[in-house]
Order: C-alpha cells, then sequence, then structure tokens
C-alpha cells in the first residue's frame, strides 16, 4: 500500500513538473517546429504598456467579467447548476456560452500563474465541481442542449463542438500551471464522448465541425495526455471538411452550408480565405497544430498560402478580419461575419469582429512556431496593439463586437443591427468576444518570447522579466527594459546563461528601416533587416547588454490600389500603432469627414494621455473643408481650407470620451 502510494505521489510530482514547463501551447515535443514555447507565467510584465494592462486585466478585467458570467446578467454559470441540479430555471445566452465561460476561466488561470492568488484557485475548484456534476455520464456536457433544445449532434448550429474546444483549451492550460486534474478529467472524460461519436464518421455526422475550435482542443489534451486518439480525431475533423454535398441537411441549415463555414472546398485545395472569419481562422489555428504534430506538408502548404490571402488581401491596416457582416464569398455563398472579395476594404461598414482579430494572432502564433520567421509576430504585435485591444474599455469593462475604422453619426441604424454599436456596451448579448480578449491579454506574456532549437527568440516587446529553461534544459534570465510601443529603444540584460554558445533573435519589425543594434555598447556585427529577426549568436555572460533601436518616425500609410475605399486617402502609423483622428479632438459641430491630411504634414508627440490609458498621441495641422451633403452629387467648387492643429489617438483607445466620430482613413491634400 505504501509503494502504491509512492508512485501515486511521484506520478503527480511529475505531472506539476511536466505543467509548470508546458506553454500556453505545449509544442515542447512537436516534431514540426521550429520555435517552441516558453512556460506559462516564464515571461512577467514589468513595466510601461503591457504591465498596466496585464494589471487592469488582473484587478479588473477577469473579476468583472467573472461577476457578469456568474451573476444573472451573464447567467453562464447559473446554466452550469441548472444543468447540475443545483438550481432550477430555463438555459439563457447564446448557443456558445459555455465556451464564453470556459475562455473566462482560462483567463483566471493565467492570471494565477503570475501572481499565485490561491483565492482564485478556490474559486475555480467550486465551479470545476459543479461542472462535472452537470457532465452526463457518458461524457457529453453542453448546457444549451442539455437544458431542454434538440438532441445532442442533431444541429450543429448549436456550437456543441466550439463549446467542447474551449472545455478541452481551457481544462489543459488549468492542469499545467496548477497540475491538478480535476478540469482535466473533464476534459478527458469527454474528449472520449467525442472519439467514440465521431471517429466512425457516421454519415449523419460528417458536416457536424462548425465553429471548430475542438481541432484546438483536441491537438493540447493529445500534448497533454499522450492519447494519440485525440490527435487522430483532431485531423479526422480537418479531412471531413469539403468531402460531402454542399446543400441543406438534416443537421446543417441553409444559411450555414459552403463557404460559410468552409466546406466548399478541402483545406488542402484552398487557396482562398472565405465564410465567417472567426469560423475559418480558428479552423486554420487548428490544422497547425496538427501540422506541428504530423508535418503533412500539403498541409502546412495550404495554410501557407491562406495564411498569405488573410495578410496581404483581406486584411486591414489594424491587423482586423472579416470585412462584412452580410455578403456573398466569390463564389456565390451567402455568409455573415465574414471574410468578403479580395481588397474589399469598407471602413464605416467594416464588421472586424473582435474574435476574429484575436484568431488571426491566433493562427499567426502557430505559424510562427512552425517557420520561425518574424513577420508571424509582426502580425500577432500588430492586431494586440490596434483591434485586438479596440474590443475594451480602457476601464477594463465595456466591449467592441464589431471594430470598423470609420464611424459617423447618423450614418447607420443600429437599432437594426444585433452586434453593432456606437460605442462600447457593458455587456453583450453574444458574449464571445469579451472573454477571448481578456484571456489573450491575460497570457500575452507567455507569447513575447520563443525558444528556437538553441537559444531564444524575442517575439514582442516590452518591459518584462524572463526566467525559462532553453531546449537543452539549461536556464536563462533576461531583462527587458523599454517603453515600447511609445518609444524604439530597448535594452536586454544577459542575468543568468549557460556558458556555451547560444543564439538570441530579436524581431525587427517590417516597419522598422535602419533599426541599430548594439552588444555592450559596440555595434553588433549583425546588420538589423527590416521584416526579419537579427540573430546574434556568441557565448553570452552575466551582465551581457542588448540594445536595440528601431526607429518610431510617424509616417502616412496609404493601401493597394485595388482598394477602391481608401484611393487617395492615407492612415497614420507610428511604430506598430496606427492611429485614427476623433471628434472631441477637433472642433465643435465638425464631421469627421471634413478632415483632410496634407501629404506633408509634420508631426509632434503628446505622451502620457492618462484618459486614454497613458497613451502617446500625435499632433499635426490638417486641413478641415466643410462637405455638402444635401445631395449625392454636386459640382466641384473652390474650396475654403481652414488649418487646424488636431490631435491624434490610438486607434485601439477610441470611444473612450463618450459617443464619438472616428476615422483612419482621410483624403489627402498633396503639396
Amino acid at each position: 500500500m505504501r509503494f502504491s502510494a509512492l508512485i501515486v505521489s511521484l506520478i503527480i510530482g511529475a505531472s506539476i513538473v511536466r505543467a509548470d514547463q508546458a506553454g500556453v501551447i505545449d509544442n515542447s515535443s512537436s516534431p514540426h517546429v521550429t520555435f517552441r514555447s516558453i512556460g506559462i507565467g516564464d515571461c512577467r510584465w514589468t513595466d510601461g504598456f503591457w504591465a498596466e494592462k496585464f494589471q487592469l486585466c488582473q484587478d479588473v478585467m477577469v473579476p468583472h467579467m467573472g461577476s457578469l458570467l456568474k451573476g444573472d446578467v451573464g447567467h453562464a454559470y447559473n446554466n452550469f447548476k441548472i444543468a447540475a441540479g443545483l438550481k432550477d430555471g430555463p438555459h439563457q445566452g447564446m448557443h456558445w456560452h459555455d465556451g464564453d465561460f470556459y475562455k473566462w476561466m482560462e483567463s483566471a488561470v493565467y492570471v494565477y500563474a503570475i501572481n499565485r492568488d490561491e483565492k482564485i484557485l478556490v474559486e475555480l475548484d467550486e465551479i470545476i465541481d459543479v461542472i462535472g456534476k452537470a457532465q452526463l455520464d457518458n461524457g457529453y456536457l453542453s448546457t444549451q442542449i442539455q437544458l431542454g433544445a434538440p438532441e445532442p449532434w442533431t444541429a450543429r448550429n448549436y456550437h456543441e463542438l466550439y463549446n467542447s474546444g474551449h472545455l478541452l483549451t481551457s481544462a489543459c492550460i488549468h492542469h499545467r500551471v496548477t497540475g491538478k486534474r480535476n478540469f482535466l478529467d473533464i476534459a478527458i472524460k469527454h474528449a472520449d464522448h467525442l472519439y467514440e461519436t465521431f471517429q466512425p464518421q457516421p454519415e449523419r455526422l460528417a458536416r457536424f465541425g462548425f465553429n471548430q475550435t475542438q481541432i484546438m482542443g483536441l491537438v493540447e489534451l493529445y500534448r497533454t495526455t499522450g492519447d494519440k486518439r485525440y490527435l487522430r480525431l483532431a485531423e479526422i475533423f480537418i479531412n471531413m471538411r469539403g468531402r460531402s454535398r454542399v446543400e441543406p441537411g438534416p443537421s446543417v441549415r441553409h444559411s450555414t452550408i459552403g463557404d460559410m463555414v468552409q466546406e466548399r472546398k478541402p483545406l488542402r485545395k484552398e487557396t482562398e480565405a472565405v465564410g465567417h472569419a472567426v469560423l475559418a481562422l480558428y479552423f486554420y489555428a487548428g490544422a497547425a497544430d496538427v501540422y506541428a504534430e504530423t508535418g503533412e506538408r500539403a498541409l502546412v502548404e495550404a495554410l501557407d498560402r491562406l495564411w498569405e490571402n488573410v495578410v496581404h488581401k483581406k486584411m486591414y491596416i489594424t491587423g482586423a478580419c472579416g470585412q462584412t457582416h452580410h455578403g456573398a464569398s466569390s463564389r456565390g455563398d451567402a455568409v455573415h461575419e465574414a471574410f468578403a472579395g479580395e481588397y474589399v476594404m469598407p471602413n464605416l461598414t467594416a464588421y472586424n469582429e473582435t474574435c476574429a482579430n484575436l484568431c488571426n494572432a491566433m493562427f499567426s502564433h502557430r505559424m510562427l512556431g512552425i517557420h520561425g520567421e518574424s513577420k508571424y509576430a509582426d502580425i500577432m504585435e500588430l492586431v494586440m496593439l490596434n483591434s485586438g485591444l479596440s474590443g475594451i474599455s480602457v476601464d477594463g469593462r465595456q466591449y467592441f463586437y464589431s471594430n470598423p475604422l470609420r464611424s459617423i453619426h447618423g450614418a447607420r441604424d443600429y437599432s437594426a443591427l444585433n452586434t453593432e454599436t456606437p460605442d462600447r456596451q457593458p455587456y453583450l448579448k453574444c458574449f464571445c468576444c469579451p472573454p477571448n480578449l481578456v484571456r489573450t491579454i491575460a497570457k500575452l506574456s507567455s507569447w513575447a518570447y520563443s525558444l528556437p532549437e538553441n537559444g531564444v527568440a524575442v517575439n514582442l516587446y516590452g518591459a518584462n522579466e524572463l526566467e525559462t529553461r532553453l531546449c537543452d534544459g539549461s536556464t536563462l534570465r533576461l531583462r527587458q527594459e523599454t517603453a515600447y510601443p511609445w518609444d524604439g529603444a530597448i535594452k536586454i540584460t544577459v542575468q543568468q546563461c549557460k556558458s556555451d554558445a547560444f543564439d538570441v533573435h530579436l524581431r525587427i519589425p517590417d516597419w522598422a528601416d535602419a533599426a541599430q543594434l548594439r552588444i555592450n555598447g559596440t555595434a553588433a556585427d549583425v546588420v538589423p533587416v527590416a521584416g526579419q529577426f537579427a540573430v546574434l549568436t556568441r557565448k553570452w555572460k552575466p551582465g551581457d547588454v542588448i540594445e536595440l533601436d528601431l526607429p518610431m518616425q510617424a509616417r502616412l500609410m496609404v493601401g493597394h490600389p485595388r482598394i477602391e475605399e481608401v484611393r487617395n486617402q492615407a492612415a497614420v502609423q507610428r511604430g506598430p500603432v496606427v492611429y485614427c483622428i476623433e471628434s472631441p479632438d477637433l472642433p465643435k459641430d465638425t464631421s469627421i469627414l471634413d478632415v483632410n491630411v496634407p501629404s506633408d504634414i509634420e508631426w509632434k508627440l503628446e505622451p502620457g494621455i492618462s484618459e486614454l490609458g497613458n497613451v502617446t498621441a500625435l499632433r499635426g495641422t490638417v486641413l478641415l473643408r466643410s462637405e455638402d451633403n444635401r445631395s449625392m452629387y454636386r459640382v466641384l467648387d473652390e474650396s475654403q481650407w481652414q488649418e487646424y492643429e488636431a490631435r491624434f489617438v490610438p486607434y485601439h483607445a477610441w470611444s473612450n470620451r463618450g459617443l464619438s466620430e472616428m476615422t483612419v482613413w482621410m483624403p489627402i491634400v498633396w503639396r
């Protein structure tokens, strides 16, 4: 008996050690990756922009969201209590509301990984106990079905697999950080049910994958448990796509067929990002996880094509994705919350669901692991500093679902729009985006670094401390000091390292021409190239200092000539931050459409705008011209120009000063 107890103790201890080593994506043993993840909690923001955002996340975002989802407003926890027989009442919330709650739980675990506040674990243990009681004996768990909807697995738009994916992912993260099995065991029981249901591939379920987070969840569960059934099932969900006739069926509504759900073509043959942007990007991210384990060439070649199509033909300057609320794909299928045609980039009606923007970063994070190329981290940063962060207010309590690039008073009837609002809201009935964003802010320090074969890669800049183990098991400690993204001066000090030579990969952003790099005060013998990692190889020692200076001048940006919506217009970008102009920074009663930007505009920095989250604003003289909007067309006449020194604010910080107009793109006055 004592021997058995010792064995159990050793197994649990090994599991806890393993948990401490694992990353958000545990690709530590994945055979087909170039960069591996650092452990959750290995990097901690210490000062500046992201430290302030994490502090707000810890102190406000996660607790406030928990009060919503655990209370009667969000009702998500109530749904589990009702399913567990602990409370009476009907299911409330969208079909995917369980998934929203799992994402919030995941965010709480990331916060715990940094602050080690035991009260978080006590709260989560109570919740996990209720979830376990809500789970059916066969492993099934989806409260919207259990509380009165159709029979399980009969209508794919009920998002059962979406809820499954977030359950599996959240449980794996909980186990990695805490070493506990209570949530993981629920996930395993549920995944076994998924395997028994879908692995035989019955015809009635051939098209059942809908919002396919289950692929990512299954791969992470495989990585956590070593059970290859979960990896096989993840691949089955990819293989099923595109095999069936595209028509309504018993489990498939007419509005969710074809390109809308990426089933017009098998993934390996697809050339264009189509359909619901969140569904597509979650699908691609899951397929990237599968490739990391299988190494199938056709799969990664398809993902490479799709990434290029998204980034270079369908992505906004803010990193946002999903141009249209309702429209048609290039192959004629009705779509919503979706990718539109190539270079079709409306501003006022841009949909850009916060979830889609974050999924764009998630997909790029996985592609960074696969290929180890800096362009993927560029997109991660672009999203997080712009179209991702715009989804939440500076006080951490209000949310956007869609993120347009222009807002004009009276231009849209928001009463007819279910998810688009003129300003952020304290609660969204469709609540998928807020917890997705909060969990991403909570875990972002885990994206800041990666582990190449013999060294470390710096993906995201921000003041932080890193203590991790390289791939050979040696300890590395770094301290990064910087006021980035408002200042391009970055200082990295080696505090502890192995005696053998190793590599330090420094991302040189694609906008950073003429970057300068020094080691211990002397110019490095590596020339930094924009859009690439600068790789420094040497025998490092404690006290060594790397200094990287990135040029941060504000620049006017123009779009591809095929983007009709921005022809002869410009946007403002400084470093990784995209700026906008907002009506509070213009003369009273000035329309945002009256603003024109001179081609030779000169900029002044205005740091420390506290009301907008301690950001750096820009000031420059624009030209105002009152437009006659009484008729659709009019004769061109002489214009009366008024010069005005206006403030430009980071796009992510707009709509924090009351209802306002805003635009990212402005007509150019050439001079």
